[in-house]
């Protein structure tokens, strides 16, 4: 492991900060796994986080073709 140092724009560092503590998320863990992310060809997406979006996509929608038919 090694230490870093970056410059971040501090009202940026505080809410990402704050997000972090309020999901009991390491911050360092996240900036990596955001490099790791970026470097990878596929990057892997938890189980998790796909059975949410899936349950999303699956949701109760209205479809709509024409947004200006139906709320013009």
């Amino acid at each position: 492991m090694v230490l870093k140092t970056f410059n971040v724009d501090e009202a940026t560092y505080k809410k990402f900060s704050a997000l972090c503590k309020s999901h009991g998320m390491s911050m360092s863990k996240q900036i990596q796994m955001f490099m790791e992310s970026v470097i990878s060809e596929e990057p892997e997406a938890k189980q998790e986080y796909l059975e949410k979006l899936d349950n999303i996509r699956k949701g109760k929608f209205i479809q709509v073709a024409d947004f200006s038919e139906r709320y013009g």
